[in-house]
């Protein structure tokens, strides 16, 4: 098996319309080779002959094929941007015409009655959500998502936003939409071997959404190439950022395994060199950078920032649902670990004064090298290690996964773009440059 990253399809190349990139698959809408009850054809004929197997949806929209046909209808100055476009969402998010389960036995056939403010502007763009995807309980704990990895479903797709990921590597839809606490967006696309970003904290609106913790929990989203990551951080009004785009032809790349190096696995070790060394041998600078040892200790403080804001978040349903409500959110509201208030103090105080010292450190350089998960997907559907993605995550800074293409390699495996808070269109135009490098082989039929 070949398990190198989906190709970026030229859209007059003969090949499956689920297959597309999303941005290929909106310029064959656009020019009328392609439309969008074709592509969602497309779309639920692959989950039909794949998804018993991956596992990646927990609700199929049964009007997505109608709402199609109109969106074909439409006169073309009134199209959105993402006119035709299928999305997958993250079953967090409410929506109004499908259940929101959060994949939580005691909220089985749950109706929301209005979309997430992230899915009600995906409607008005004209996308067609044409499902809810599998996610870890609450994207928390408790109930791992069923979802395999479409590569091997022997192994993890990650957690929590496991269908999310598993539904554009597996060519079920193009884009599609997660959420990220700790590592539950980048890690994912790591194990799936596809492209993901989680943009800068509190710049995507999380309104109808289930909160787990106030000040991490984040929107995020997968696709197929950069440019796919694109179409959506402008649909979500990313468009400003607090550094210009890389103008040189050499840019500037800080690799760092972190605070937490010796915690990879060899394969997570070998992608970072892969993609360095392509990086150099392509004419860009690469310097390895060392972070402050005070960074070590920010994994231990998300982990507190978690656990404290969980509690408030599953208070009342801790209340409500008593013993049928996992335990491991009791675990959080009863505060079995002894996390105390001067540990939280602690811990937001020493998250703002390292996102002051990131950003400085990371303005000097067009985007930072770091890695995307410990190593290969994990055997089961454990959903992995959050520790290469949690400190990113607690500093707010946008990151994108890209997939290193190893045609060796027994499964898919990422490396992370960073760069400081505010910075997301900038790291986006520098990916852009830098992921065909680090991904570079062509991909076989899943």
């Amino acid at each position: 098996m070949n398990l190198q990253a989906p190709q970026d399809f030229a859209p007059q190349s003969a090949v499956a319309p689920n297959r597309l990139t999303a941005t290929h698959a909106l310029e064959a809408l656009k020019t009328g080779r392609l439309t969008a009850t074709d592509l969602v054809k497309a779309c639920l004929q692959r989950i039909e002959e794949r998804d018993d197997d991956v596992r990646a949806w927990l609700h199929i929209n049964a009007h997505a094929l109608e709402q199609a046909a109109k969106l074909d209808a439409f006169p073309h100055n009134q199209r959105g941007k993402l006119h035709g476009l299928p999305i997958g969402i993250k079953d967090v998010f409410e929506t109004k015409d499908m259940p929101t389960t959060f994949n939580s036995p005691n909220f089985e056939g749950h109706q929301p009655g209005q979309d997430a403010a992230v899915v009600d502007l995906l409607r008005a763009e004209g996308a067609i959500i044409l499902g809810k995807t599998d996610t870890t309980e609450f994207a928390a704990a408790g109930r791992n998502a069923a979802t395999g990895n479409p590569h091997d479903t022997r192994f993890s797709s990650g957690g929590s936003s496991a269908g999310s990921a598993a539904s554009v590597a597996d060519f079920h839809v193009p884009l599609s939409i997660g959420t990220q606490t700790g590592g539950s967006t980048i890690r994912p696309a790591s194990f799936c071997g596809v492209y993901a970003f989680k943009p800068t904290f509190g710049m995507v609106s999380r309104e109808g959404f289930k909160i787990y913790a106030n000040t991490l929990d984040t929107v995020g989203w997968y696709g197929r190439s950069v440019a796919d990551l694109a179409l959506l951080a402008d649909v979500f009004g990313l468009k400003e950022s607090i550094k210009p785009a890389p103008g040189a032809a050499t840019l500037r790349i800080a690799m760092s395994l972190g605070p937490y190096g010796d915690r990879l696995q060899p394969e997570s070790v070998h992608a970072m060199e892969v993609a360095a060394d392509r990086l150099r041998k392509n004419g860009h600078e690469v310097t390895q950078l060392e972070l402050h040892p005070e960074f070590s200790a920010l994994d231990h403080h998300h982990r507190t920032i978690l656990h404290r804001e969980g509690a408030a978040a599953f208070r009342n349903l801790a209340r409500r649902f008593g013993s049928d409500l996992h335990d491991d959110f009791h675990h959080r509201v009863e505060n079995r670990d002894g996390r105390s208030l001067p540990d939280l103090r602690d811990a937001y105080d020493a998250a703002a004064k390292a996102r002051v010292q990131f950003d400085r450190l990371a303005a000097q350089f067009d985007a930072l090298l770091v890695p995307s998960a410990p190593g290969y997907a994990p055997e089961g559907r454990h959903p992995g290690d959050p520790v290469f993605n949690a400190m990113w995550t607690l500093l707010g800074v946008p990151c994108i996964n890209v997939p290193v293409s190893m045609p060796d390699a027994s499964l898919p495996i990422g490396v992370t773009l960073t760069g400081p808070r505010f910075s997301d269109p900038s790291l986006l135009a520098a990916a852009e440059r830098l992921a065909p490098l680090i991904d570079r082989a062509p991909s076989p039929d899943a």
